[in-house]
């Protein structure tokens, strides 16, 4: 059966087998150029900027599968647009080579509120940015703490840590602005529990600095005020007795027992609703 090679040289069967070897490399090599479609490579286009659904049918109108890798949120960008493409456009790539894409999403991503209180205006501007949020509008209202946020609002009204808002959300900050332009007479908080005085006080913007105690006191806010910082009024040495001033956004500071003082009756307290 093997005659024909038997029958041969050596050197002649080496020379039929490197001649065999070299017709199925090149056979080779010429039919992977048509499996693998080498000679049908297309640039990508670009769609980014496009809808989602735009991108989609135009990639596979030319000859491209197309995944969602990625979505991100962008309020300035209409929802469902391609924001990134990978591979990018202009890259050179075979037929049926798959697209992915990263859009931008349908509804926004919700944050938690921080509670902002008491920082800075610049450190709750960074911290709202990196959060994702936005700084709206900026007031102000007295307080000794200028700059400081006092309060934060959305829509108008207190925006409580916790509550969740939309990305890109801008949250409205009240900033202290130092001492209060308005200078009030001092008031007579002597006789007024703690709690009480608190909210004589708030209506004028005026705050509870220290709270030193005459004796063991167990219940602060239902504790009476027997002295306070400044006093209502000042004695001249003409005999003479003048009201004290006092600016929004400062602190009095009150001395408190749980005993009531006895006042002068000559000097009327404040009122208080309750």
């Amino acid at each position: 059966m093997f005659k024909f090679i038997t029958q041969r040289s050596f050197f002649v069967n080496l020379l039929v087998a490197i001649a065999l070897l070299l017709l199925i490399i090149f056979a080779f090599f010429f039919s992977l150029s048509s499996v693998t479609k080498h000679n049908e490579s297309i640039s990508i286009p670009d769609v980014t900027g496009k809808t989602l659904a735009d991108a989609i049918s135009f990639l596979k109108q030319k000859k491209f599968q197309v995944a969602v890798q990625d979505s991100v949120y962008i309020d300035s960008v209409p929802p469902l647009t391609v924001i990134k493409q990978s591979p990018e456009s202009e890259e050179v790539v075979k037929a049926n080579r798959t697209i992915y894409l990263t859009i931008n999403r349908a509804t926004p991503p919700l944050i938690e509120m921080p509670d902002l209180k008491g920082f800075s205006y610049r450190s709750a501007q960074m911290f709202l940015e990196s959060l994702g949020l936005k700084l709206g509008n900026i007031s102000y209202t007295p307080d000794i703490a200028r700059n400081a946020v006092k309060d934060q609002l959305l829509n108008g009204k207190t925006v409580n840590p916790g509550t969740k808002v939309p990305m890109s959300t801008a949250i409205d900050l009240v900033l202290g602005n130092g001492l209060g332009d308005t200078q009030l007479a001092v008031p007579d908080l002597v006789g007024l529990t703690v709690s009480q005085a608190k909210e004589y006080l708030s209506g004028d913007n005026i705050g509870i600095g220290v709270i030193l105690t005459e004796g063991a006191v167990a219940d602060t806010a239902n504790a009476y005020i027997v002295r306070q910082n400044p006093d209502p009024t000042t004695l001249l040495p003409s005999g003479e007795r003048v009201n004290n001033r006092i600016r929004a956004g400062q602190m009095m500071d009150i001395w408190i027992s749980t005993t009531p003082p006895v006042k002068d009756s000559s000097v009327t307290p404040p009122v208080i609703n309750n």
